[in-house]
């Protein structure tokens, strides 16, 4: 498979994830419980159309510690779903697939990131190492976090909220424990859940991984029918 027909698959499969029964754009509630409530599904799905699916949600700190529970109700018939149209991206570009330096930690670094949804507040998530990568002959040293088998870059660029997702976009980066070497495919950069629904609290872009040049590649910004914005 080419480097363009990988990213077409790449751009179907991200086009049909937003909108699943629990993809970004079902999601219509986060409901945060306290220390000492409990609530089943069934309590959650009163007054619920059949629509509606509940999956159960946490908090953790920085050490793995769970600071609070709740629940997530998805709707696969949510009116997002409904007025979806696509998500509106860039054209695939070779010059964007880039070859970056990834350099470990010792011990893996705290480092605070301020969230959408937080007024002003940070949360420290967990950077293993640095991403060395150089753009337009400017050396970046940029912080992604662990996000399973792989790291989630969340970065800004000159193009926010004016061509692309104002409060900045993500890449997940794939790293081998027999090199050094990464890729950063800004072509396969995307809109993150907070951008389709209002019920995510995303992480934002730390300063050092505020990219002072328009990165024109990936995704743009989804685009909806009939005056539908996510609110």
């Amino acid at each position: 498979m080419t480097a363009p027909e990988d990213w077409q698959a790449w751009r179907a499969r991200r086009l049909a994830s937003v909108v699943s029964p629990t993809g970004n754009l079902a999601l219509i509630e986060t409901r945060w419980l306290s220390d000492d409530q409990e609530m089943s599904p069934e309590e959650a799905l009163l007054g619920m159309p059949e629509s509606v699916t509940v999956t159960k949600t946490q908090q953790k700190n920085f050490n793995g510690e769970i600071v609070a529970s709740g629940i997530r109700l998805w709707d696969a018939q949510s009116q997002a779903i409904r007025s979806f149209e696509t998500t509106d991206v860039y054209p695939f570009d070779p010059k964007w697939v880039i070859e970056a330096r990834f350099v470990e930690h010792p011990e893996s670094l705290p480092v605070p990131f301020e969230h959408i949804r937080d007024n002003g507040g940070t949360r420290d998530l967990v950077v293993p190492g640095e991403i060395i990568v150089t753009l337009d002959d400017a050396e970046f040293v940029l912080h992604a976090f662990d996000d399973g088998d792989k790291l989630l870059l969340v970065f800004a660029d000159a193009t926010n909220g004016v061509e692309t997702y104002g409060s900045g976009r993500f890449l997940f980066v794939y790293r081998s424990a027999d090199t050094d070497q990464v890729v950063l495919n800004f072509n396969q950069a995307f809109v993150p859940p907070c951008g389709f629904s209002a019920h995510y609290n995303c992480p934002l872009p730390p300063p050092q991984n505020r990219l002072h040049i328009p990165v024109r590649a990936g995704e743009k910004n989804p685009l909806f029918r009939d005056g539908y914005k996510v609110s």
